[in-house]
């Protein structure tokens, strides 16, 4: 088993990273840190490489990009790499996340939410929503990130 965090590419994900690391370390389990990169980030890629050279990025580019802002979200959290794993995903980010933790058989998805009404109620982001309403695994949130 494993434990994921699930970043994206905005700062702050380091808690999540963070969070995920102690669950690797009080259960002895490897982190794996993913992104899973959004059909419109893909476009933009998609687009720039024609762009520039004439050629379309592979898929296999394509998760290596994913992977390494994973491994950027790894390194500004600043944690035992030796237990961590990156992993790049190409597609709709709840979806990914939540077959790639059944693929590995997770023990704890750690995902990050966020504040967003005004009177200061506590409300997850999409990505989080549909992650912890669709999986059998333990979801850790890791708010205001």
């Amino acid at each position: 088993m494993v434990i994921i965090a699930g970043v994206d590419r905005a700062g702050g994900t380091d808690a999540i990273v963070t969070e995920g690391m102690h669950l690797a370390e009080a259960f002895d389990e490897e982190l794996h840190v993913v992104h899973a990169m959004t059909q419109s980030e893909f476009i933009d890629l998609e687009r720039t490489s024609v762009e520039n050279d004439g050629n379309a990025i592979d898929m296999d580019r394509i998760r290596e990009i994913a992977s390494a802002i994973a491994a950027e979200r790894t390194e500004a959290a600043d944690v035992d790499d030796s237990r961590v794993r990156t992993v790049g995903l190409v597609g709709d980010p709840a979806s990914e996340l939540l077959r790639y933790a059944r693929e590995v058989d997770a023990r704890y998805v750690v995902v990050g939410g966020r504040e967003r009404s005004p009177v200061g109620k506590a409300v997850f982001g999409s990505v989080t929503q549909e992650v912890i309403l669709n999986t059998d695994r333990p979801v850790v949130t890791v708010m205001d990130v």
